[in-house]
Formats: C-alpha cells, sequence, structure tokens
C-alpha cells in the first residue's frame, strides 16, 4: 500500500503495515495490533529507542518549560530527540497534548507534572499493553518517583539559569507538596518568579534522570537502587493490601503530606 505525505498528515499520523512514504519504508513493530475491521493499524507500545545525551535532553525540558510547562517539557524534551534520532512514528505525535499537565495537572497540584509527562515518555517507550510484561516499565517509573522523593532537588541546573536556586527534599511526588517544601526551604513565595525558574530545573532534571534510566534499560544495565524507605514500609504494614487494615494503597513518602514521627501516630 502507498500513502502520500499529505494523506499520510490528514489521517492524524497513523502509519500502515508496510507503508512506504517517499520511498522510505516504515516497518512497524511485530506487536503491532488491527484497532479494528477496516480500520488501519494501531502502532502498540513499545516504541524504538536510541540512546539520548541526558544534558542535550535536559536544557531542552528547561526551556520547554517556560513554553508548555512542566509536564510538556519533560514529554516533549525526550520525544523531539527521538525524533531526530529514530524519526516514524515519533515525528507524528502532537506533545502539546502534555500541557495538561501543568502544575500538577490543570494547576490542581497532584502529581508533579514533570514526572508525568516523563511516565508517559517511559511506558512509551517500554511498556506494554499485556499486563505481564508492563514490570519493566513500572519498575522504571518507580525508580524515577522515588528518587524524586528522596534527593535533594533540582538535580539539574541550565548554562544560563534566570536566577540561583536552592535545593530541597520534597518528600512527596505530589506538585503541592514539592513546591511548599520547596518554598520552605527557599523562603520564597509560590508565585515568585524563582519558584517558576525552580520548576524549570525541576523539569530538567527530571528529563535528564528519565533518559538516564532509559539509556541504562536499553544497555541492559537498569536496576533500581531507591528503595521505599522504612517509614513508607511501616505505613504499608498497617495499612497496604494484606495488612490488618487495607484501608489505603500507595508507595509514595507518607511524610510529605502526614506525620512523620512514629510518636505523632494515632493511637489505635
Amino acid at each position: 500500500m502507498k500513502i502520500s505525505r499529505r494523506g499520510l498528515l490528514r489521517d492524524g499520523g497513523v502509519f500502515l503495515v508496510g507503508a512506504t512514504v517517499g520511498g522510505l519504508s516504515l516497518s512497524l513493530p511485530s506487536n503491532s495490533v488491527q484497532a479494528s475491521a477496516g480500520k488501519q493499524d494501531v502502532i502498540e507500545v513499545p516504541w524504538p529507542y536510541k540512546k539520548l545525551n541526558p544534558e542535550a535532553v535536559a536544557e531542552n525540558a528547561y526551556h520547554g518549560y517556560y513554553k508548555g510547562a512542566c509536564c510538556y517539557g519533560s514529554f516533549n524534551s525526550i520525544i523531539e530527540e527521538l525524533r531526530k534520532e529514530i524519526g516514524a512514528p515519533y515525528a507524528m505525535i502532537p506533545t502539546s497534548m502534555m500541557i495538561f499537565g501543568e502544575g500538577g495537572i490543570a494547576g490542581i497540584s497532584s502529581t508533579c507534572g514533570a514526572l508525568n509527562g516523563a511516565a508517559a515518555a517511559i511506558f512509551l517507550i517500554t511498556g506494554n499493553i499485556e499486563k505481564e510484561k508492563r514490570k519493566v516499565a513500572f519498575s522504571i517509573i518507580r525508580e524515577l518517583f522515588h528518587w524524586y522523593e528522596q534527593t535533594p532537588m533540582p538535580y539539574y541546573r541550565p548554562p544560563k539559569p534566570k536566577y540561583e536556586i536552592i535545593k530541597s527534599i520534597s518528600h512527596s511526588t505530589l506538585c503541592h507538596a514539592s513546591v511548599s517544601n520547596w518554598c520552605k526551604t527557599a523562603k520564597l513565595k509560590a508565585f515568585s518568579k524563582e519558584r517558576s525558574e525552580r520548576c524549570g530545573w525541576l523539569t530538567g532534571s527530571v528529563a535528564k534522570y528519565t533518559v538516564e534510566l532509559l539509556n541504562a534499560n536499553a544497555e541492559g544495565n537498569f536496576k533500581a537502587i531507591h528503595k521505599l524507605s522504612k517509614d513508607v514500609e511501616s505505613c504499608r504494614s498497617c495499612h497496604d493490601e494484606g495488612s490488618a487494615l487495607e484501608n489505603t494503597r500507595g508507595m509514595m513518602d507518607c511524610g510529605g503530606c502526614h506525620f512523620r514521627a512514629p510518636s505523632q501516630h494515632p493511637k489505635t
């Protein structure tokens, strides 16, 4: 089957099995599945990957933050580099769709947008529609999230920053807690230009570490090094799956929002 470039763009960038565009053969992964009878094939995850330069991606993410905020910045920086290295199918992703994640999703301050965008990129590259084959993607995403909680951030400094930024440990993957903890440490306000610059550095930091993890995975050397803290394990022993209470779920650092010291724990 042949399809013109104009037709390819018109049809929303869906690539066909065996399609030839300008003499370039597009071979789809063997796990591509047909969406439904009579419709074009969908390119299922995982998509191809080539090792990227973490510093280049980080700087792209930093500038992307000022263009479309945190979620867009982290996602676009990775996809844009893969467009250069691989081309299709990355060339047709409308990365601006990730602007929704700004400020913890439309300013709600839930999951940090930089993490949200990075997790989407990780799953696109290493994920799988089959539940049993998602373990690698989930392991990489969890490593990224635990690293974010436990590491003095920002991890990356742009070559030409607008301000110098103080580091802080978020103890949370939530935008709200991450920003609040930094504001307390830096003694600056949440809507200050310095806080915005901090989130630009943070976006670059998350994109950089994400690429380092993806590169390690591509080399067969990925290993999660950030584990759940003893405090979190203690909380999970009473509250998570299979526990006596089993009244919640999760792997986030509880101390980001809840009490940390055992003496503060309410009597049961």
